[in-house]
């Protein structure tokens, strides 16, 4: 969540509203038989499904050169001893990981990737191919998130909302058979990378946390402003749907078949580049990221209910902060010059933290670093993993497009 989201959110609230009060009487014979006239294809009030997603993952990856592999990985139906279902799901149904892995060199390290919250795996898509050069890719959805299962979602406490994502990405671990991997989060995917890599930091060789959210500073300036905007009667509104657990996609649902335009256009206004005329993206992979974003958005809530339970209203969270000295993993912190996450809790979490750890910075890049300007964040990928790639990784100059903090 950011400022683009709440002025997003209020600005359609009573759209909204109007749409979902239409999709009460969806189940009525006449408004089902008026449904398929409009769409024959499409007999649901919101038009998307399991296949959907898959497909539009499919047609999203196609954009990618480097052959991949698409797995559903069984992750089971709950923690080994457990006495508790996965999740305190009613079924012991197992659970499948949505994972893609792309043909690497042999012996290149591995790079496991974790998205943020309100993304999928896919959003790395304009980064697989030059990242595979130099290792073993494997990105997932997370639990919840994308083309993985979506139990669900009963967690009732933080404890619980992080032992939800952190025991599946171990179960994943096993399944998969993996060890001494490197791991980047971004945004809330950080958060989980770091609370994954404190309780197994035996598997961890490096962590790489993008924008990570859990590193909240008191001398952040948003937080000032978030303080303001919610004494607004706009942020007292957003404010208790936060605390109602009222999700951005909860919205995307409510407009049913209108969900897909919308999803179009914030995609385009989100993704809009002032430092490149080109943009970020060309016509044709803002049309397959748009359409890949609707569907695993208005697919079934499950992870995204996570919101509340680990986030302050404005995405604020000290819990990275509050452990940094525990942290057993070498660390490096990749942030866009003009990201809304400050890199100065990074700063505060280093003077704490008894292991290596760097703070990069890539200028013309905002949160979403990856895709804002990817060459940079590429450059400081490499250099955060040069012992693993560089025969004489001491003598690695820092690179001239990047900035250490």
């Amino acid at each position: 969540m950011n400022r683009s989201v709440y002025r997003w959110s209020s600005l359609i609230l009573r759209k909204m509203a109007e749409e979902i009060n239409k999709s009460e009487i969806r189940s009525s014979p006449s408004i089902i038989a008026k449904s398929r006239s409009l769409w024959p294809s499409v007999l649901r009030w919101i038009p998307t499904s399991t296949d959907h997603i898959i497909a539009s993952e499919k047609r999203l990856l196609s954009l990618v050169k480097t052959p991949y592999v698409q797995e559903l990985v069984n992750i089971g139906s709950g923690p080994p001893g457990s006495k508790v279902r996965w999740f305190r799901s009613s079924s012991n149904e197992p659970r499948f990981i949505n994972t893609v892995t792309f043909d690497s060199n042999e012996g290149s390290p591995t790079l496991v990737m974790v998205h943020g919250y309100a993304a999928s795996q896919g959003f790395f898509f304009k980064n697989f191919d030059y990242l595979a050069n130099r290792f073993k890719v494997i990105a997932i959805d997370q639990l919840g998130w994308g083309g993985s299962s979506r139990p669900d979602f009963t967690c009732k406490s933080t404890e619980e909302t992080e032992a939800w994502f952190i025991d599946s990405l171990e179960e994943w671990r096993k399944a998969k058979n993996l060890s001494n991997f490197i791991l980047l989060g971004h945004s809330f995917g950080g958060y989980v990378a770091a609370k994954y890599a404190l309780k197994h930091p035996e598997h961890v060789q490096h962590l790489i946390l993008v924008g990570t959210a859990g590193l909240s500073s008191e001398s952040d300036t948003t937080y000032e402003w978030v303080t303001r905007f919610r004494a607004t009667w706009r942020g007292a509104i957003l404010s208790h749907l936060w605390e109602s657990n009222f999700t951005p996609q909860k919205i995307i649902r409510g407009l049913g078949p209108w969900g897909p335009d919308l999803v179009r256009k914030y995609t385009a206004a989100r993704f809009t580049n002032r430092y490149s005329p080109e943009g970020v993206f060309t016509e044709e992979e803002s049309r397959l990221l748009s359409d890949y974003v609707y569907h695993t958005s208005a697919a079934k809530a499950s992870g995204e209910l996570c919101l509340k339970y680990i986030f302050a209203f404005g995405a604020f969270n000290r819990a990275l902060l509050n452990s940094a000295s525990e942290w057993k993993v070498p660390t490096t912190f990749i942030y866009g010059a003009e990201d809304w996450m400050n890199y100065q809790g990074a700063q505060e979490a280093r003077e704490q933290m008894k292991v290596p750890c760097e703070i990069i910075r890539v200028p013309q890049a905002g949160h979403f670093v990856f895709l804002e300007n990817r060459d940079g964040f590429h450059s400081a990928v490499l250099y955060a993993c040069r012992r693993f790639l560089s025969p004489n990784p001491d003598k690695e100059p820092f690179p001239d497009d990047l900035v250490s903090a």
